[in-house]
C-alpha cells in the first residue's frame, strides 16, 4: 500500500510539473528519488497552507478522473451557476463522455447573459469528436467573427468538418490558418496530409520540412510529447523524396 501512495505522489508531481511548465530537471529528481524528490518539489514549487486541500483534490483527480466529475456534479447540485455547469461539462469532455458534455454545454448556452464563446468552442470540440460535422459547422457560424477564432484549434476543426462535408476549398482556407511556426505540430501534419490528398505535394512538403526543422530546436519534454508526430513527419518526407 505504501508503494502505491508514492506512485500517486509521483503522478501528481509530474502532472503539476508539465501543467506549469517547470524545469524538466525536477522530473529527474522525482523519478530517481521518489519520496524525497516529491517532498522537495512540493515544498519548493507547490505547497502552502492555503493550497493543502486543493493539492489533495488534484492528486485524487489525477488518479481517478471520474472523482472530479462526481465532485463537480455535487457542486452544481449545491449551487446551480453558469460556471459550475461549464466546469462539469469540461470534466465530461476531459474523460471523453461527449454526450454528457454536450448536454451541459447546451444548457449553459441557454443563459444569454454570458459571453458564450468558450462554451461554444468546447461544444464544437465535443461535436467534432462524435463526428457530427453539421453541428460543428452550425455552431462555428455563431463565433466566426470572434477575434479568438482566427488561427485557433476551433478554426482547424471547422476546416476538418468542411472537408468531411466535401467543401474542399473552404476546408483548405480554414485548415491553412493553423500553419503557424513553432506551434500546432500535430495539426500541421494533418494539414500536410490534406494537401497531399488534393495533389498539392509541394506545399505539403514545405510544411513538413518546416516542422522537421522546428523539431530539432524543441525542448526535451516537447520532443517526447510530439515524438509520434515527428516520426510521422520524417516518414512522409522520405516517401516524398
Amino acid at each position: 500500500m505504501y508503494y502505491y501512495y508514492i506512485i500517486a505522489f509521483q503522478i501528481y508531481c509530474i502532472y503539476h510539473l508539465y501543467k506549469n511548465g517547470n524545469s524538466y530537471y525536477w522530473a529527474l529528481l522525482i523519478f530517481f528519488l521518489p519520496l524525497v524528490g516529491c517532498i522537495i518539489y512540493l515544498v519548493t514549487q507547490v505547497y502552502n497552507k492555503q493550497d493543502a486541500e486543493k493539492i489533495t483534490n488534484e492528486i485524487a483527480h489525477v488518479i481517478n478522473p471520474t472523482k472530479k466529475v462526481k465532485d463537480l456534479e455535487k457542486q452544481l447540485e449545491f449551487s446551480e451557476t453558469y460556471q459550475n455547469r461549464i466546469n462539469l461539462a469540461d470534466a465530461y469532455l476531459e474523460i471523453k463522455d461527449y454526450s454528457n458534455a454536450i448536454t451541459h454545454y447546451l444548457e449553459a448556452l441557454e443563459d444569454k447573459s454570458q459571453n458564450n464563446y468558450y462554451a461554444i468552442k468546447q461544444l464544437i470540440e465535443a461535436y467534432f469528436n462524435i463526428e457530427d460535422c453539421e453541428k460543428v459547422i452550425d455552431y462555428v457560424e455563431k463565433i466566426k467573427s470572434h477575434p479568438e477564432f482566427k488561427k485557433s484549434r476551433t478554426q482547424f476543426l471547422y476546416g476538418l468538418a468542411l472537408e468531411r462535408e466535401g467543401k474542399m476549398e473552404a476546408a483548405e482556407i480554414n485548415l491553412k490558418a493553423i500553419d503557424v511556426r513553432y506551434s500546432f505540430y500535430e495539426e500541421r501534419l494533418i494539414l500536410a496530409k490534406f494537401l497531399i490528398s488534393i495533389n498539392k505535394n509541394n506545399e505539403a512538403k514545405e510544411i513538413l520540412k518546416e516542422v522537421q526543422t522546428e523539431s530539432s530546436h524543441m525542448t526535451k519534454p516537447n520532443k517526447r510529447l510530439y515524438r509520434a508526430t515527428i516520426i510521422e513527419v520524417d516518414k512522409l518526407l522520405k516517401e516524398m523524396d
